[in-house]
Protein backbone atom coordinates (compact mmCIF):
# COMPACT_ATOMS: atom_id res chain seq x y z
CA UNK A 1 0.00 0.00 0.00
CA UNK A 2 2.55 2.22 1.16
CA UNK A 3 4.40 1.89 -2.76
CA UNK A 4 1.18 2.35 -4.31
CA UNK A 5 0.53 5.61 -2.55
CA UNK A 6 4.36 6.89 -3.14
CA UNK A 7 3.76 5.98 -7.21
CA UNK A 8 0.72 7.74 -7.41
CA UNK A 9 2.39 10.90 -5.85
CA UNK A 10 5.04 10.54 -8.19
CA UNK A 11 2.31 10.33 -11.08
CA UNK A 12 0.89 13.54 -9.53
CA UNK A 13 3.83 15.16 -9.67
CA UNK A 14 4.97 14.03 -12.97
CA UNK A 15 1.53 15.59 -14.21
CA UNK A 16 1.52 18.44 -12.47
CA UNK A 17 5.28 19.24 -13.62
CA UNK A 18 4.10 18.57 -17.03
CA UNK A 19 0.90 20.80 -16.78
CA UNK A 20 3.08 23.55 -15.74
CA UNK A 21 5.24 23.35 -18.80
CA UNK A 22 5.25 26.57 -20.70
CA UNK A 23 4.15 25.68 -24.25
CA UNK A 24 7.17 26.64 -26.57
CA UNK A 25 5.97 29.83 -29.11
CA UNK A 26 6.55 29.86 -32.55
CA UNK A 27 7.37 32.88 -34.71
CA UNK A 28 5.81 31.79 -38.21
CA UNK A 29 7.57 33.87 -41.04
CA UNK A 30 5.37 33.42 -44.75
CA UNK A 31 7.93 34.71 -47.44
CA UNK A 32 8.19 34.78 -51.29
CA UNK A 33 12.14 34.41 -52.11
CA UNK A 34 12.86 30.18 -52.83
CA UNK A 35 16.49 32.07 -53.53
CA UNK A 36 17.23 32.95 -49.61
CA UNK A 37 14.52 29.95 -48.21
CA UNK A 38 17.76 27.93 -47.07
CA UNK A 39 19.62 31.00 -45.68
CA UNK A 40 17.02 32.81 -44.10
CA UNK A 41 16.29 29.63 -42.33
CA UNK A 42 19.55 29.51 -41.07
CA UNK A 43 19.77 32.81 -39.65
CA UNK A 44 16.04 32.38 -37.93
CA UNK A 45 17.21 29.39 -36.08
CA UNK A 46 20.08 30.60 -35.12
CA UNK A 47 18.09 33.85 -34.31
CA UNK A 48 15.28 31.93 -32.39
CA UNK A 49 17.81 30.02 -30.00
CA UNK A 50 19.13 33.29 -28.93
CA UNK A 51 15.84 34.70 -28.25
CA UNK A 52 14.10 31.30 -26.72
CA UNK A 53 11.73 31.55 -29.24
CA UNK A 54 11.29 28.56 -32.22
CA UNK A 55 11.01 30.29 -35.65
CA UNK A 56 9.09 28.42 -38.83
CA UNK A 57 9.87 29.62 -41.97
CA UNK A 58 7.53 29.00 -44.93
CA UNK A 59 8.29 29.58 -48.46
CA UNK A 60 6.87 30.18 -51.23
CA UNK A 61 7.67 31.41 -55.06
CA UNK A 62 9.48 30.84 -58.04
CA UNK A 63 7.60 29.15 -60.87
CA UNK A 64 6.32 25.95 -58.50
CA UNK A 65 4.31 27.56 -56.14
CA UNK A 66 1.93 30.84 -56.29
CA UNK A 67 2.55 33.04 -53.12
CA UNK A 68 -0.46 35.60 -54.09
CA UNK A 69 -2.71 31.95 -53.65
CA UNK A 70 -1.27 30.43 -51.28
CA UNK A 71 -0.68 33.19 -48.67
CA UNK A 72 -4.66 33.70 -48.89
CA UNK A 73 -5.15 30.15 -48.51
CA UNK A 74 -2.88 30.18 -45.26
CA UNK A 75 -5.10 32.89 -43.81
CA UNK A 76 -8.84 31.57 -45.10
CA UNK A 77 -7.64 27.70 -43.40
CA UNK A 78 -6.62 30.16 -40.29
CA UNK A 79 -2.89 29.31 -40.13
CA UNK A 80 -2.28 32.67 -39.99
CA UNK A 81 1.82 33.81 -40.12
CA UNK A 82 2.98 36.36 -37.79
CA UNK A 83 5.36 37.54 -40.18
CA UNK A 84 4.33 37.87 -44.24
CA UNK A 85 5.06 39.71 -47.10
CA UNK A 86 2.83 41.74 -49.34
CA UNK A 87 4.12 43.63 -52.65
CA UNK A 88 3.11 47.43 -52.92
CA UNK A 89 -0.38 49.10 -53.20
CA UNK A 90 -1.57 45.77 -54.40
CA UNK A 91 -0.89 43.30 -51.96
CA UNK A 92 -1.44 46.20 -49.16
CA UNK A 93 -5.02 46.69 -50.47
CA UNK A 94 -5.92 42.88 -49.76
CA UNK A 95 -4.74 42.51 -46.63
CA UNK A 96 -4.71 45.93 -45.00
CA UNK A 97 -7.22 44.82 -41.95
CA UNK A 98 -4.29 42.22 -41.12
CA UNK A 99 -1.46 44.26 -40.96
CA UNK A 100 -0.01 46.24 -37.98
CA UNK A 101 1.08 49.55 -37.56
CA UNK A 102 4.77 49.78 -37.46
CA UNK A 103 4.96 53.57 -37.00
CA UNK A 104 7.90 54.18 -34.48
CA UNK A 105 9.66 51.02 -34.89
CA UNK A 106 13.74 51.79 -34.59
CA UNK A 107 14.43 50.74 -37.89
CA UNK A 108 12.39 53.31 -39.17
CA UNK A 109 14.60 55.94 -39.22
CA UNK A 110 17.19 53.91 -40.64
CA UNK A 111 15.63 53.59 -44.05
CA UNK A 112 13.99 55.83 -46.86
CA UNK A 113 12.22 52.90 -48.38
CA UNK A 114 10.04 51.70 -46.05
CA UNK A 115 6.43 50.88 -47.23
CA UNK A 116 4.06 53.89 -46.27
CA UNK A 117 0.80 54.96 -45.97
CA UNK A 118 -1.18 58.02 -45.27
CA UNK A 119 1.66 58.86 -43.56
CA UNK A 120 2.12 55.92 -41.61
CA UNK A 121 4.16 52.71 -41.48
CA UNK A 122 3.12 49.57 -42.54
CA UNK A 123 5.94 47.81 -44.38
CA UNK A 124 9.66 46.73 -44.04
CA UNK A 125 11.68 46.88 -46.70
CA UNK A 126 13.11 43.07 -47.54
CA UNK A 127 16.01 44.78 -49.80
CA UNK A 128 16.80 46.21 -52.42
CA UNK A 129 16.65 45.17 -56.05
CA UNK A 130 16.89 45.52 -59.28
CA UNK A 131 17.11 44.25 -62.57
CA UNK A 132 18.52 45.33 -66.39
CA UNK A 133 19.69 43.11 -69.05
CA UNK A 134 21.92 40.89 -67.29
CA UNK A 135 25.18 40.37 -69.68
CA UNK A 136 28.04 38.40 -70.33
CA UNK A 137 30.68 40.61 -70.94
CA UNK A 138 33.15 37.73 -72.53
CA UNK A 139 30.73 36.71 -75.00
CA UNK A 140 29.86 40.05 -75.75
CA UNK A 141 33.21 41.25 -76.10
CA UNK A 142 34.07 38.00 -78.35
CA UNK A 143 31.40 39.07 -80.54
CA UNK A 144 32.96 42.63 -80.90
CA UNK A 145 30.41 44.52 -79.05
CA UNK A 146 31.86 47.98 -76.89
CA UNK A 147 29.69 47.10 -73.65
CA UNK A 148 30.37 50.88 -72.41
CA UNK A 149 28.71 52.34 -75.73
CA UNK A 150 25.53 51.17 -74.63
CA UNK A 151 25.05 52.58 -71.25
CA UNK A 152 22.96 54.66 -73.00
CA UNK A 153 20.61 52.45 -75.14
CA UNK A 154 18.24 52.58 -77.90
CA UNK A 155 15.64 50.13 -79.43
CA UNK A 156 17.90 50.13 -82.85
CA UNK A 157 21.06 49.93 -80.69
CA UNK A 158 20.03 46.88 -79.28
CA UNK A 159 18.79 45.11 -82.41
CA UNK A 160 22.54 45.63 -84.14
CA UNK A 161 23.86 44.25 -80.84
CA UNK A 162 21.39 41.24 -81.34
CA UNK A 163 21.71 40.29 -84.70
CA UNK A 164 25.81 40.85 -84.48
CA UNK A 165 25.84 38.52 -81.67
CA UNK A 166 23.53 35.84 -83.19
CA UNK A 167 25.73 36.18 -86.19
CA UNK A 168 29.18 35.83 -83.29
CA UNK A 169 27.22 32.35 -82.75
CA UNK A 170 26.09 31.15 -85.94
CA UNK A 171 29.89 31.81 -87.56
CA UNK A 172 31.36 29.91 -84.20
CA UNK A 173 28.90 27.08 -84.41
CA UNK A 174 27.77 27.17 -81.12
CA UNK A 175 24.23 25.80 -81.70
CA UNK A 176 23.50 25.85 -77.74
CA UNK A 177 24.14 29.45 -76.99
CA UNK A 178 21.39 32.30 -76.98
CA UNK A 179 21.45 36.03 -77.58
CA UNK A 180 18.53 36.44 -74.30
CA UNK A 181 17.54 33.71 -72.24
CA UNK A 182 14.12 34.90 -71.43
CA UNK A 183 10.83 33.13 -70.15
CA UNK A 184 7.70 34.12 -70.73
CA UNK A 185 4.90 31.01 -70.16
CA UNK A 186 2.66 29.84 -67.41
CA UNK A 187 4.53 30.07 -64.01
CA UNK A 188 7.28 32.68 -65.45
CA UNK A 189 4.09 35.56 -66.05
CA UNK A 190 5.94 37.98 -63.46
CA UNK A 191 8.76 38.34 -65.60
CA UNK A 192 6.37 39.45 -68.61
CA UNK A 193 3.32 40.92 -66.69
CA UNK A 194 5.30 42.38 -64.01
CA UNK A 195 8.80 43.48 -64.84
CA UNK A 196 8.81 43.93 -68.26
CA UNK A 197 5.96 45.80 -68.04
CA UNK A 198 7.59 48.07 -65.60
CA UNK A 199 9.13 49.39 -68.17
CA UNK A 200 5.97 50.72 -70.06
CA UNK A 201 5.24 52.06 -66.42
CA UNK A 202 8.39 54.13 -65.26
CA UNK A 203 11.24 53.88 -68.09
CA UNK A 204 12.55 57.66 -68.85
CA UNK A 205 10.81 58.94 -66.39
CA UNK A 206 11.74 60.26 -62.86
CA UNK A 207 11.87 58.14 -60.18
CA UNK A 208 8.51 59.65 -58.47
CA UNK A 209 7.25 60.29 -61.61
CA UNK A 210 4.12 58.30 -60.91
CA UNK A 211 1.72 59.27 -63.87
CA UNK A 212 1.49 56.60 -66.09
CA UNK A 213 0.73 54.05 -63.10
CA UNK A 214 -2.12 56.60 -62.18
CA UNK A 215 -3.45 56.48 -65.47
CA UNK A 216 -3.44 52.89 -65.93
CA UNK A 217 -5.17 52.45 -62.28
CA UNK A 218 -7.82 55.13 -63.64
CA UNK A 219 -8.15 52.50 -66.91
CA UNK A 220 -6.04 55.66 -69.08
CA UNK A 221 -3.77 53.88 -71.63
CA UNK A 222 -0.62 56.26 -72.95
CA UNK A 223 -1.01 54.41 -76.43
CA UNK A 224 2.95 56.02 -77.57
CA UNK A 225 4.89 54.43 -74.37
CA UNK A 226 2.84 51.13 -74.76
CA UNK A 227 3.71 50.80 -78.69
CA UNK A 228 7.57 51.30 -77.58
CA UNK A 229 6.90 48.43 -75.21
CA UNK A 230 5.55 46.17 -77.66
CA UNK A 231 8.33 47.09 -80.27
CA UNK A 232 10.71 45.75 -77.40
CA UNK A 233 9.14 43.04 -75.89
CA UNK A 234 9.08 42.03 -79.82
CA UNK A 235 12.69 42.20 -80.34
CA UNK A 236 13.54 40.30 -76.99
CA UNK A 237 11.20 37.20 -78.41
CA UNK A 238 12.90 37.61 -81.96
CA UNK A 239 16.31 36.70 -80.11
CA UNK A 240 15.70 34.55 -77.05
CA UNK A 241 16.04 30.81 -76.95
CA UNK A 242 12.64 29.59 -78.27
CA UNK A 243 12.16 26.83 -75.93
CA UNK A 244 13.25 28.47 -72.83
CA UNK A 245 10.77 31.41 -74.06
CA UNK A 246 7.55 29.42 -74.48
CA UNK A 247 7.65 26.60 -72.21
CA UNK A 248 11.01 27.52 -69.79
CA UNK A 249 11.04 27.21 -66.16
CA UNK A 250 13.15 29.93 -63.44
CA UNK A 251 15.86 27.58 -63.13
CA UNK A 252 15.87 26.86 -67.38
CA UNK A 253 15.86 30.42 -67.76
CA UNK A 254 18.61 31.62 -65.02
CA UNK A 255 20.32 28.15 -66.16
CA UNK A 256 21.57 28.98 -69.46
CA UNK A 257 23.11 32.37 -68.66
CA UNK A 258 24.91 30.53 -65.73
CA UNK A 259 26.33 28.43 -67.77
CA UNK A 260 27.59 30.49 -70.36
CA UNK A 261 25.19 30.33 -72.97
CA UNK A 262 23.57 33.28 -73.21
CA UNK A 263 24.69 36.58 -73.80
CA UNK A 264 22.34 38.13 -72.14
CA UNK A 265 19.48 37.81 -69.10
CA UNK A 266 16.23 38.92 -68.29
CA UNK A 267 16.40 38.77 -64.27
CA UNK A 268 17.30 40.52 -61.60
CA UNK A 269 19.93 40.58 -58.58
CA UNK A 270 18.01 37.75 -57.01
CA UNK A 271 19.60 35.07 -59.39
CA UNK A 272 23.13 36.14 -57.84
CA UNK A 273 22.95 32.56 -55.72
CA UNK A 274 22.82 30.64 -59.19
CA UNK A 275 26.18 31.88 -60.06
CA UNK A 276 28.59 30.28 -57.56
CA UNK A 277 30.35 28.21 -60.39
CA UNK A 278 29.96 30.93 -63.56
CA UNK A 279 33.23 31.90 -65.09
CA UNK A 280 32.55 34.98 -67.01
CA UNK A 281 32.33 38.63 -65.67
CA UNK A 282 28.42 39.96 -65.96
CA UNK A 283 26.78 43.51 -65.05
CA UNK A 284 23.58 44.97 -66.02
CA UNK A 285 22.65 47.02 -69.05
CA UNK A 286 19.42 49.30 -69.33
CA UNK A 287 16.40 48.29 -70.83
CA UNK A 288 15.76 49.28 -74.15
CA UNK A 289 11.95 49.98 -73.39
CA UNK A 290 11.73 53.48 -74.54
CA UNK A 291 12.95 53.46 -78.64
CA UNK A 292 15.69 55.61 -77.22
CA UNK A 293 17.88 57.03 -74.61
CA UNK A 294 17.43 54.54 -71.71
CA UNK A 295 19.80 55.36 -69.26
CA UNK A 296 19.04 53.60 -66.13
CA UNK A 297 17.85 49.92 -64.98
CA UNK A 298 14.95 49.10 -62.54
CA UNK A 299 15.78 49.59 -59.08
CA UNK A 300 13.38 49.55 -55.99
CA UNK A 301 12.33 47.73 -52.86
CA UNK A 302 9.71 45.60 -54.43
CA UNK A 303 8.65 43.43 -51.17
CA UNK A 304 8.15 44.22 -47.46
CA UNK A 305 7.76 42.42 -44.37
CA UNK A 306 4.85 42.83 -42.78
CA UNK A 307 3.26 41.60 -39.32
CA UNK A 308 -0.22 40.12 -38.95
CA UNK A 309 -1.78 42.43 -36.36
CA UNK A 310 -3.82 39.43 -34.70
CA UNK A 311 -0.63 37.70 -33.54
CA UNK A 312 0.00 36.83 -30.04
CA UNK A 313 3.70 37.24 -31.09
CA UNK A 314 3.82 40.38 -32.27
CA UNK A 315 6.68 41.82 -29.64
CA UNK A 316 8.96 38.64 -30.96
CA UNK A 317 8.15 39.24 -34.52
CA UNK A 318 8.92 43.18 -34.24
CA UNK A 319 12.47 42.41 -32.27
CA UNK A 320 13.75 40.17 -35.31
CA UNK A 321 12.72 42.48 -38.10
CA UNK A 322 14.67 45.37 -35.73
CA UNK A 323 17.66 42.82 -35.41
CA UNK A 324 17.78 42.33 -38.96
CA UNK A 325 18.53 46.15 -39.54
CA UNK A 326 20.06 46.79 -36.26
CA UNK A 327 22.73 43.91 -36.01
CA UNK A 328 26.13 42.79 -37.50
CA UNK A 329 24.31 39.38 -37.67
CA UNK A 330 21.08 40.74 -39.13
CA UNK A 331 23.62 42.81 -41.99
CA UNK A 332 26.09 39.32 -42.45
CA UNK A 333 22.66 37.14 -43.30
CA UNK A 334 21.06 40.04 -45.77
CA UNK A 335 24.68 41.00 -47.74
CA UNK A 336 26.86 37.49 -47.16
CA UNK A 337 24.39 34.82 -46.98
CA UNK A 338 21.56 36.13 -48.90
CA UNK A 339 23.78 37.86 -51.21
CA UNK A 340 20.50 41.28 -50.96
CA UNK A 341 21.23 45.00 -51.08
CA UNK A 342 20.12 46.13 -47.91
CA UNK A 343 17.89 48.97 -47.63
CA UNK A 344 19.06 50.21 -44.13
CA UNK A 345 21.41 53.23 -44.32
CA UNK A 346 24.07 51.95 -41.56
CA UNK A 347 25.00 48.54 -43.62
CA UNK A 348 28.24 49.15 -44.19
CA UNK A 349 29.06 45.28 -45.82
CA UNK A 350 29.32 45.68 -49.83
CA UNK A 351 27.64 42.56 -51.72
CA UNK A 352 30.12 40.34 -53.42
CA UNK A 353 28.15 38.76 -55.76
CA UNK A 354 28.12 40.32 -59.37
CA UNK A 355 24.69 41.43 -60.28
CA UNK A 356 24.10 42.81 -56.59
CA UNK A 357 27.18 45.16 -57.11
CA UNK A 358 25.83 46.13 -60.10
CA UNK A 359 22.56 47.34 -59.03
CA UNK A 360 24.33 49.07 -55.86
CA UNK A 361 26.62 50.64 -58.39
CA UNK A 362 23.77 51.94 -60.77
CA UNK A 363 21.87 53.26 -57.29
CA UNK A 364 25.08 55.37 -56.56
CA UNK A 365 25.40 56.61 -59.74
CA UNK A 366 21.48 58.25 -59.55
CA UNK A 367 20.56 55.87 -62.40
CA UNK A 368 17.45 54.00 -61.54
CA UNK A 369 13.69 53.81 -62.57
CA UNK A 370 11.45 52.97 -60.24
CA UNK A 371 9.53 50.24 -59.46
CA UNK A 372 5.95 50.97 -59.95
CA UNK A 373 4.28 47.37 -60.93
CA UNK A 374 3.29 46.35 -57.84
CA UNK A 375 1.07 49.28 -57.40
CA UNK A 376 -1.14 48.20 -60.18
CA UNK A 377 -4.54 46.19 -59.19
CA UNK A 378 -3.75 42.55 -57.54
CA UNK A 379 -2.96 40.01 -59.98
CA UNK A 380 -3.02 42.42 -63.22
CA UNK A 381 0.36 41.58 -63.73
CA UNK A 382 0.58 37.91 -63.75
CA UNK A 383 -2.94 37.34 -63.72
CA UNK A 384 -4.29 39.35 -66.77
CA UNK A 385 -1.01 40.88 -68.74
CA UNK A 386 1.13 37.74 -68.44
CA UNK A 387 -1.27 35.56 -70.43
CA UNK A 388 -1.29 37.89 -72.97
CA UNK A 389 2.43 38.35 -73.43
CA UNK A 390 3.13 34.44 -73.57
CA UNK A 391 0.07 34.15 -76.54
CA UNK A 392 2.60 37.43 -77.97
CA UNK A 393 5.70 35.07 -77.30
CA UNK A 394 4.12 32.13 -78.83
CA UNK A 395 3.41 33.72 -81.92
CA UNK A 396 -0.34 33.07 -81.53
CA UNK A 397 -0.77 36.95 -81.42
CA UNK A 398 0.58 39.73 -83.25
CA UNK A 399 2.57 42.65 -81.65
CA UNK A 400 -0.91 44.84 -83.10
CA UNK A 401 -2.71 42.57 -81.54
CA UNK A 402 -0.93 42.63 -78.04
CA UNK A 403 -1.21 46.07 -78.03
CA UNK A 404 -5.25 45.47 -78.75
CA UNK A 405 -5.03 43.20 -75.66
CA UNK A 406 -3.40 44.96 -73.01
CA UNK A 407 -5.57 48.58 -74.16
CA UNK A 408 -8.45 46.59 -73.48
CA UNK A 409 -6.90 45.04 -70.05
CA UNK A 410 -6.18 48.23 -69.12
CA UNK A 411 -9.86 49.89 -70.15
CA UNK A 412 -11.32 47.13 -68.03
CA UNK A 413 -9.32 48.75 -64.61
CA UNK A 414 -11.82 51.58 -64.88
Amino acid sequence: MKKLLVLLFSLVIALSVTACKPEEKTLVIFQNKVEIDTVLRDYATAWGAKNNVKVEVKTCGGDTCAYGTQILAEFQANKQPDIFVIEGMGGYNIYKDKILDLTGEPWVSNTDLEFMVSGKVYGFPVAVEGWGMAYNKELLVAAGVDIDALKVVSQAEYAAVFEQVKNYFAANNMPNHAVVSMAAASGMHWVTGLHNFNGYLSAGLAYNDSNVITKLNNGEVDAARLAQLADWAELLFKYADKSILTTGTYDDQVGKFAKGEAAFLHQGNWTDSSYKDSKFTMGYLPHATMAENNDSIFIGAPSYYVINKDTNMSAEAKLFLSDLAATNEGHDYMVNKANMVPAFNSVTLKPKTPLSAAVMEWNQAGKAYAWWQNDMPADFGMGTLGPIYELFAKGEITKAQFITNVTAAIDAVK
